[in-house]
């Protein structure tokens, strides 16, 4: 009789452990802590589901609408609050589905998924004169000077807004828009972003060098010598002064013999040198000073910007600014070696 008894007991307590430990969907509803969100293509991010009421305990279920632009992986615990760790693995638009296990209630996150990496266009190496050729420019363009470069990558276009969002989770530009190029950005801060964009890639982006950023501009081996980047028209490839209010979106003027674009005008972009005087030497794959030279610690902006008259906007127009200033005409574009 014992024995029976404690056989009761035990299934007793049996029968109220799984009773405790099973799954409960007493949920009114399901909240997502983002309704919407960008991301750059390889990163990730956390969402988190609550129940509601938030004393209600009970399973969530995460899916998604595209497996092939983001995968998930969700805590797939019982919980007040549930996790889920998503990774993007293209660009695209994808839909993300947190939803109580009965099914009845559920909440949605949309996310765009940015590729932060820019399309690349192929600078054969060569050797170019380097400096004021048309004898409109300031005296820091002179001496005309003979440049040797390996070959090299640039970006298509300068970094857009959306590009720089994904990355560093923050939009400084003072014109907004997605397809604009960002500005209000100082050297240092580009740098932060090119590191980011490495550690995201695992890739070698950088600055150019200003004899890459002026070979590239001038249109490389395919150069027909134009005074602007594309042509001697600057209406026709740049934003400037007199044609526009602010920053335009990129690739809206022609591109230069190469296919880049916006090289003169838009903004002014860093290169990684930093500013001293030109000499008469032959040099190959100059980088510029290791240090601040005494004429200043100013690094390397070339273009012109959309603020600019057009004798800014040359291909041998130079200027620049201590590492850690920025204004809204300044950006940025970048080169894989």
């Amino acid at each position: 009789m014992k024995k029976l008894f404690y056989l009761f007991a035990f299934t007793a307590l049996i029968t109220v452990l799984m009773v405790s430990c099973k799954e409960q969907d007493n949920a009114t509803g399901i909240e997502l802590d983002k309704d919407t969100l960008k991301l750059a293509m390889g990163g990730t991010t956390t969402l988190t589901a609550n129940l509601l009421p938030y004393t209600v305990t009970g399973k969530v279920n995460w899916t998604t609408n595209n497996s092939s632009l983001v995968t998930l992986e969700s805590d797939n615990a019982v919980a007040v609050m549930s996790k889920c760790v998503v990774t993007a693995k293209a660009a695209g638009t994808a839909t993300i589905t947190a939803a109580t296990s009965s099914g009845k209630y559920s909440a949605t996150c949309t996310i765009e998924i940015i590729n932060a990496e820019p399309e690349l266009i192929a600078v054969e190496g060569g050797t170019f004169t380097m400096g004021c050729t048309d004898n409109e420019g300031f005296g820091i363009e002179f001496p005309e000077h003979s440049v040797t470069l390996s070959s090299f990558k640039i970006a298509k276009f300068p970094v857009t807004q959306d590009q720089w969002e994904v990355v560093m989770g923050n939009s400084p530009s003072y014109f907004k828009g997605d397809r604009l190029p960002v500005e209000c950005v100082s050297w240092n801060a580009a740098q932060t972003f090119i590191n980011k964009l490495n550690a995201l890639t695992g890739k070698n982006y950088r600055f150019p060098t200003e004899a890459e950023w002026e070979y590239a501009a001038r249109g490389g081996n395919k150069s027909k010598g134009s005074k602007y980047s594309g042509g001697n028209d600057i209406n026709a490839v740049a934003w400037y002064l007199d044609n526009n209010t602010g920053t335009q979106p990129v690739g809206t003027k022609a591109s230069n013999e190469l296919g880049i674009y916006d090289m003169s005008g838009n903004v002014w972009e860093w290169c990684s040198d930093w500013y001293d005087i030109y000499t008469n030497d032959h040099q190959i794959d100059p980088k510029g000073p290791k240090d601040p030279p005494e004429t200043g610690a100013y690094h390397i902006l070339r273009g012109g910007s959309w603020a600019n008259d057009p004798i800014y906007c040359r291909v041998s127009s130079r200027a620049g600014l201590p590492p850690g200033e920025y204004s809204y005409v300044t950006g940025l574009r970048l080169v894989l070696p």
